[in-house]
């Protein structure tokens, strides 16, 4: 079963407690959900699940065998003007942020995203990210290291959320609250008892907005 994850929404319980979307699910369909990746709270886009625990095993060790391909589109600063490598190892920082690792640091997991622009503006751009590996923040931390942070991102880079004045058109009211992170597809190989399929979610609606007036804006 594939979700069109919301932003904002947990897919596991936290530590706060509250609602979250593998409780819900199971709640509607009246059976066990079974989580087979994850996406931060304010990620929107593709998220998969399983119905039974031979899928569960098939799909996730897909995963974590980097069986499957994921392609996330970014709200980014800057112009990012050609396609990036970015082979950078991270490790743990504090206060539950990742942060790329120094030579021989002992810790360091291997992490590489593969960065392409898809458009372009005079201070921002849409970025297609492929992450190679599947770390904790990978993303957003190698977005960073690149020197194009997401537009909005209370750990990595501008926690206030931007206006549509901010983006280039008139008004003062808030168009991007949350990371402009989107897991837009994934795909599969065939699996055993799982065909091969691929999946896509379409942008959700605060990052169509900005788009529309970054482009207004030229």
């Amino acid at each position: 079963m594939v979700v069109d994850k919301p932003a904002g929404v947990l897919v596991i319980p936290g530590r706060e407690g509250g609602p979250c979307l593998r409780d819900t699910l199971e709640a509607e369909l009246g059976r066990k959900v079974f989580v087979v990746h994850r996406l931060d709270r304010d990620t929107s886009g593709v998220l998969v699940f399983a119905l039974d625990a031979a899928v569960h095993r098939a799909l996730s060790q897909a995963f974590e065998a980097g069986k499957v391909r994921k392609r996330y589109r970014a709200l980014v600063e800057g112009r990012l003007e050609a396609p990036q490598w970015v082979d950078a190892p991270l490790v743990a920082g504090r206060k539950g942020r990742m942060r790329v690792a120094r030579p021989e640091e002992p810790d360091a997991k291997p992490s590489r995203t593969r960065v392409r622009p898809v458009e372009t503006f005079a201070q921002a751009s849409l970025v297609e990210a492929e992450p190679v590996t599947g770390r904790t923040h990978q993303i957003r931390v190698h977005l960073l290291a690149l020197g194009h942070p997401l537009l909005v991102d209370h750990q990595y880079g501008r926690e206030a959320p931007l206006t549509e004045a901010e983006l280039g058109g008139q008004g003062a009211q808030e168009v991007l609250t949350r990371t402009p992170l989107h897991a837009a597809r994934v795909e599969w190989p065939a699996l055993p008892g799982v065909p091969a399929r691929a999946v896509e979610a379409p942008l959700p609606p605060d990052m169509l907005r900005a788009l529309e007036l970054l482009r207004a804006a030229g």
